[in-house]
């Protein structure tokens, strides 16, 4: 239900901003911003905010997939709450690292969940590393093979720094779920090497 709750609040918020530059404005990641002007409400609002309405589609349904999933999980553990605790720290996480990055550059911008989701994504695998994932919506693979191929490819495109991807914010965002998981869910590394041993 939270995370259905989440893709409206996003997508309302994103495309209320297509249509409002001034809102745009002040809704995204601006490091600069942050750290000089202490906006660091930042932090959480750019994830609540996209490009287009295809960054927006991909983001909202990889989150529909994944995120019921881990919100059951974490509401039977802890409560609902703990699964809004760890979508909203997902999104400063995956921020933090272009934060250091880009803190004295005024140009710099960045928007968009695709970091918390990861976060999500990632927590999942750490759960069903065995499990199928199928890639771009159509390539099955192993999920633990993703995770791989995933973080390798996005280290890669972060030190070319080609595209206009925030692939730090991807990194910092799949590192954060599985440490967020290793914190929280009692015994979580065990059972996923256990999978592997069955």
């Amino acid at each position: 239900m939270i995370t259905y709750i989440i893709i409206g609040i996003t997508c309302l918020i994103s495309y209320q901003a297509f249509n409002n530059q001034d809102l745009f404005d002040k809704l995204s990641f601006k490091p600069y911003r942050v750290i000089h002007n202490k906006e660091y409400y930042r932090l959480i609002t750019n994830g609540f905010v996209h490009a287009d309405w295809n960054h927006l589609f991909f983001n909202m349904l990889t989150l529909y997939f994944f995120g019921p999933y881990m919100e059951q999980l974490f509401t039977e553990i802890y409560g609902i709450y703990m699964y809004i605790i760890f979508y909203l720290t997902s999104i400063i996480a995956s921020s933090l690292i272009s934060l250091y990055m880009h803190k004295d550059d005024p140009r710099y911008t960045a928007i968009g969940a695709s970091g918390a989701i990861n976060a999500v994504i990632f927590s999942y695998i750490l759960i069903n590393p065995l499990s199928t994932i199928y890639f771009f919506f159509a390539i099955p693979i192993k999920a633990f093979i993703f995770a791989i191929l995933f973080l390798a490819y996005s280290t890669y495109m972060a030190k070319k720094n080609m595209d206009n991807i925030g692939h730090e914010a991807h990194i910092s965002g799949a590192i954060y779920g599985i440490i967020f998981m290793i914190l929280t869910i009692p015994n979580v590394l065990s059972y996923f090497i256990s999978q592997f041993a069955n």
